[in-house]
């Protein structure tokens, strides 16, 4: 058993070097290259420990990263910083006037993805002989539909797309979790036996408005405190603080509460965001403030594709499920592509939807630590490890293919127009 800290000096260690190997030689995306490089190690280690099995790196390793509880590290850490990171620094008033497109997509793209993903699962699962009941397959749709905020803005930072676009992803990334948290809740206890009356249209609207709207609601109280007590001071040591109690408080008390933690977090960074600049921070709080979230973001970021990375050492994959797995990368694609073009073809009328972005916005459907984290939660059952293979599969997929190439598909089909 070796201490938290000596778990943290292993992953910074390995971030820094295998950041350091990328820049010098692949000179990749900073986060696609972690990922990318942290999987050919791990692959690497799983070849050295067949050729030589005396060696017993593989094993060694592997206890150690059995030690990273993911979903937690994920779920009850990361997240809270890097979403409050990339709400910051989002443009409040851009986001309101794209208000309608970004509900339009969170909400209805999020229900439309999941649903499609689910059936069209469980027919590939029937189809290939590896069948999935049709209550799991559906929970696999509702925690792969969600594009995962983390890597959507990571990727962002490497695509130069217009202002409005830009804004419309983010907000849909930052909100679209949600949407899907509740559902995956909710069809996991109605998959694993114990949904009861918990899946009632009435019931599933009353948990979504409670955990979304309350976690909203709590995450502009706080903000606003928080924005408050800025505005007493000029202290940049202790605003900063303020910031940090802000993230960790507002998720704590959200998960207290039975709220949406994600959602609270955001809302507080969006509002922090927007008036404390203006109102109540120095230029040099600013210049402090920026500098702290700017490397938080670039730090758990790393940290965090590197995780996903050499997860591969730990997950427990079946062969028999890796045709089923394949078959996931296109099925969420094109549900992706049925759930972005959607709400433009119902809602031509909305005024700021435009059938021209659609391909961009398809490619765009990154999937991350999210989506894995949550399948990792699931209990165990006979669907687990076919989900876990589909999810790590589309994660891969969307990070390193659709991620490294989405700088080509918008100088294409975005600047071209």
């Amino acid at each position: 058993m070796i201490s938290i800290f000596d778990l943290a000096a292993l992953l910074l260690t390995l971030s820094a070097l295998f950041g350091w190997l990328n820049r010098r030689f692949l000179r990749m995306p900073h986060s696609i290259g972690l990922l990318v490089i942290s999987l050919l190690a791990s692959l690497a280690l799983v070849f050295v420990d067949v050729a030589f099995p005396q060696q017993h790196l593989y094993g060694d390793l592997t206890r150690i990263l059995d030690q990273v509880d993911f979903t937690g590290v994920v779920m009850n850490g990361m997240l809270a910083f890097l979403l409050f990171a990339g709400a910051l620094n989002l443009d409040l008033r851009a986001l309101r006037d794209r208000a309608f497109a970004v509900a339009t997509l969170a909400l209805l793209g999020t229900l439309v993805s999941a649903a499609l993903v689910g059936a069209a699962f469980w027919a590939a699962a029937q189809l290939l002989g590896s069948p999935v009941p049709l209550a799991w397959a559906m929970v696999f749709g509702a925690l792969i539909s969600p594009t995962d905020p983390v890597a959507v803005l990571a990727t962002l930072k490497n695509v130069e797309v217009p202002e409005a676009l830009e804004v419309e992803m983010q907000g849909e990334a930052l909100f679209n979790d949600g949407i899907g948290i509740v559902l995956f809740t909710v069809l996991l206890a109605y998959a694993a036996g114990s949904g009861g009356d918990a899946t009632g249209v009435g019931k599933v609207a009353t948990v979504l408005l409670h955990e979304a709207g309350g976690g909203v609601a709590l995450g502009l109280v706080t903000g606003y405190v928080a924005y408050r007590a800025m505005k007493g001071i000029d202290d940049f040591p202790v605003e900063v603080l303020i910031t940090l109690a802000l993230v960790t408080g507002t998720y704590a008390l959200a998960q207290k509460l039975g709220t949406s933690a994600p959602l609270a977090v955001v809302a507080a960074g969006l509002l922090v965001g927007e008036r404390a600049p203006r109102y109540a921070m120095s230029d040099n709080t600013q210049k402090y403030v920026s500098a702290l979230w700017t490397l938080v973001d670039e730090v758990l970021n790393s940290v965090l594709f590197l995780l996903i990375g050499l997860e591969v050492l730990v997950l427990r994959f079946q062969v028999s499920g890796l045709a089923l797995a394949a078959c996931a990368v296109p099925i969420v694609l094109v549900a992706r592509l049925i759930a972005v073009s959607a709400p433009v073809l119902l809602f031509r009328w909305g005024g700021n939807l435009s059938l021209g972005n659609v391909p961009f916005l398809t490619w765009a459907g990154v999937r991350g630590g999210i989506s894995v984290a949550l399948a990792l939660s699931m209990p165990e059952s006979e669907a687990k490890p076919a989900i876990l293979a589909a999810t790590y599969a589309v994660v891969l997929f969307t990070i390193i293919v659709q991620g490294s190439t989405l700088g080509f598909l918008a100088r294409r089909t975005l600047h071209a127009r």
